[in-house]
């Protein structure tokens, strides 16, 4: 075969190349030369399965399976638990400035709210509105005295109208503000001699509070000042402050004395000693109940110093019509 024959022959071959090679979809199906990767036999999620009785192809996990790295063996850090199910006494996990730091974090974004930035039970929506039981200051002795695996299972899963923060607070997380919780508790509680072995101005701490103090007394006498005093507000605010939940108002016993019959009512302390109930008695009650406690009862209740005078007020005017000889 000559040259030229060659060259028309690769003229005539070349426009066939071109025209195989097709710019669209083609409407037959791929060639599958092993079709048992597309047609498996098994089933898909949710299809029915007649081997089993109830029908279900996906079947729950063998009772006892663990998911591979939620092994949590350690009770003491999962749990806050000894071998024996108590409570640990100190959290299973070493102390440091940035497990301090993470805890305040974690406490000013959960738990502020109801239990107030220093944990004195003050938090913003304590504040007697929104109806909320008040929740407990972090410095009684009955608090102080708990152990840190009690403060963390508290956290995780909750204890009476406070809801479980476990689905929210990662464990390293918990511990963190248990820690944190155990700083404001000493924060509170710090000596003026153990204080000044550190660099601290006391003269000009205790200035500024007693500003910000004299500054709080006359805002709270500002905004109460022309407020309503009745018994029908002090009932209103007696249910939003969930007083109810501890004092009852028919006679019966609770987490605290009845308020039945309370004004004249001759009341034996903790300490052998007595006192006749009126107004100044349950105004301290109320602003601080940790003074005086009633002969067995223990001493739970949080102060509601957050009240104006005129609620109070209004509260004691209402606890009045409870009294028959008022």
């Amino acid at each position: 075969m000559n040259r030229s024959k060659l060259v028309l022959l690769a003229a005539l071959a070349l426009p066939l190349v071109l025209a195989s090679c097709r710019g669209q979809i083609s409407e037959k199906e791929p060639i599958h030369p092993n079709m048992n990767m597309d047609q498996q036999n098994r089933f898909e999620a949710q299809e029915s399965n007649p081997f089993f009785e109830d029908n279900r192809s996906m079947r729950m996990p063998v009772e006892g399976t663990v998911a591979r790295g939620n092994l949590r063996a350690d009770k003491a850090y999962y749990q806050g638990i000894n071998p024996d199910s108590s409570f640990v006494e100190e959290m299973p996990v070493e102390l440091s400035r940035e497990l301090l730091n993470r805890g305040q974090r974690q406490y000013n974004v959960y738990c502020s709210v109801c239990h107030g930035v220093t944990g004195a039970g003050n938090g913003i929506i304590m504040e007697g509105q929104y109806g909320f039981v008040p929740a407990p200051t972090f410095h009684m002795d009955r608090i102080r005295d708990l152990p840190d695996g009690h403060l963390y299972s508290v956290i995780a899963n909750g204890i009476r109208t406070m809801p479980g923060y476990g689905h929210q607070v990662k464990v390293e997380d918990r511990w963190a503000i248990v820690a944190y919780l155990r700083a404001l508790q000493r924060s509170q509680n710090v000596s003026e001699e153990e204080m000044q072995q550190y660099e601290v101005d006391l003269a000009a701490l205790q200035q500024e509070y007693a500003a910000r103090m004299q500054a709080e007394q006359e805002r709270e006498a500002a905004a109460s000042a022309g407020e309503e005093i009745s018994a029908e507000r002090g009932q209103q605010l007696f249910t939003q402050n969930g007083c109810q939940g501890c004092h009852s108002i028919d006679g019966s016993d609770g987490v605290g004395p009845t308020h039945q019959n309370l004004f004249g009512r001759t009341e034996t302390m903790e300490d052998g000693s007595t006192v006749t109930v009126d107004s100044a008695y349950v105004h301290d009650s109320i602003v601080n109940p940790s003074e005086q406690i009633v002969e067995g009862y223990q001493p739970v209740m949080v102060p509601y110093d957050y009240l104006s005078e005129a609620e109070i007020a209004s509260i004691i005017a209402y606890l009045r019509t409870l009294s028959d000889n008022q």
